[in-house]
């Protein structure tokens, strides 16, 4: 099976990007806009909407294989790659990049993702949003062409083994959002909430105001929850802490302590709470903390997500050990094929993953994250698109659930 024709939409994200420097730098906040002047380049105001390029290859059977060329709402912070604006790389995109599709087969998936990833256009690759939509509709042609499901190529082409039941799913909720929380809970969400606090004034005068929101989870689990349901709770601190804390590691590590104790008897999962000014050292600090906690006795689960945006990156947080989860955040490494290698490469090295990614992605990435996921066991993945948790929640779920039933289905008829 063969792409006879690419068609380029472009359209909405789930979300909006941010211009986090800006914001740390005193944007002043208006609802959901925050005024000032953007710092990072590309953008025209430091809270924008997001936007996506749909990319769609129409195969010779006239079937439609879609792709979504998406960024994080983040971009151009910590490494990664520009604000993605789309009209910006439509004419690279109907030149060469059509030109590179068009005729070639979709019979098989890793080989082509591999290539288009790998792509150099006046010495440059690819901007990673584009990566990651073109890949992602290759995977689905793929499917296409063999009648089967995408999590099924992965499985075959890689080598690894499906899921028998749907991959935990972390809620992403807006902090101050306690019906939204309730929500999740009804949902028994694996883990829950994500909440977000970007901001050092976030966490109030010696971080009281993250101690007592955190407490107040933990409460309200107990009180609401079904009998026996026990989340992880997660809380994602954009470095936060370490602007807080400055170079008081010791400081630092006795309030994560604190907070770890706060919301027992729920395991607690603290993402990003120092961001440093290079890899080497987000690597040195993560591991400066984990051992300290360690020594302590804390059972707290530290997460990296900031300057572990790319395979390579999260290869050397695992080989260096450096945390007990990192972000696969799905967008930034580009090629579908380096998340799912990223998955893989954390299995087999003994470090834990979030198969994440943003909000700011659509109902189409977030679906083929979910096949990714069930084809390679990340220990949880990121609901997503939006910060909406319940919609996240169903398109991820019932993704997986179908996914499931059509391979049990195939499997019972081949039997008979």
């Amino acid at each position: 099976m063969k792409i006879r024709d690419v068609v380029y939409s472009v359209g909405r994200s789930g979300y909006f990007n941010k211009d986090l420097k800006a914001v740390k730098a005193g944007g002043r906040a208006n609802g959901s806009f925050v005024e000032g002047k953007p710092l990072t380049p590309g953008y025209t105001a430091i809270v924008q909407a997001g936007a996506i390029i749909s990319v769609m290859l129409i195969l010779e059977d006239g079937s439609v294989a879609i792709g979504e060329c998406a960024d994080v709402i983040f971009s151009g912070l910590a490494g990664r790659d520009p604000l993605f604006i789309p009209e910006e790389h439509l004419p690279l995109l109907e030149s060469t990049v059509r030109s590179w599709l068009v005729g070639r087969s979709v019979d098989a998936f890793r080989s082509h993702a591999e290539e288009i990833d790998r792509m150099e256009v006046q010495g440059a690759r690819l901007h990673t949003a584009l990566r990651y939509g073109l890949t992602q509709a290759l995977l689905s042609a793929c499917a296409l062409a063999n009648k089967e499901t995408m999590a099924e190529v992965i499985v075959r082409e890689y080598g690894s083994q499906l899921q028998s039941a749907p991959v935990d799913i972390l809620a992403s909720c807006h902090r101050g959002d306690s019906l939204q929380l309730d929500r999740v809970i009804m949902k028994r969400a694996a883990v829950l909430p994500h909440a977000s606090f970007t901001l050092v004034q976030d966490l109030g005068p010696g971080a009281v105001v993250l101690m007592d929101y955190a407490r107040s989870i933990a409460r309200r689990i107990q009180e609401v929850g079904a009998s026996g349901y026990k989340p992880r709770i997660h809380l994602d601190l954009y470095g936060t802490l370490g602007d807080l804390f400055g170079s008081d590691i010791d400081g630092l590590v006795d309030y994560l302590d604190r907070l770890t104790l706060a919301v027992q008897p729920f395991d607690l999962l603290i993402e990003t709470p120092v961001i440093a000014t290079s890899r080497e050292a987000q690597i040195d600090t993560f591991l400066r903390l984990k051992k300290s906690l360690r020594a302590r006795g804390s059972r707290l689960g530290l997460i990296a997500d900031e300057w572990c945006n790319t395979l390579e990156d999260i290869r050397a947080f695992a080989q260096a050990q450096a945390c007990d989860y990192v972000q696969i955040k799905t967008p930034d490494l580009g090629g579908i094929n380096n998340s799912i290698e990223a998955v893989l490469y954390c299995k087999a090295h003994g470090m834990g993953c979030c198969l994440g990614g943003t909000a700011n992605e659509t109902d189409i990435s977030a679906r083929i994250t979910a096949q990714i996921a069930l084809a390679t066991g990340p220990d949880f993945m990121l609901s997503k698109p939006g910060i909406g948790a319940d919609e996240g929640l169903m398109i991820l779920t019932n993704e997986m659930l179908r996914t499931l039933a059509l391979v049990q289905r195939r499997g019972q008829t081949h039997a008979a």
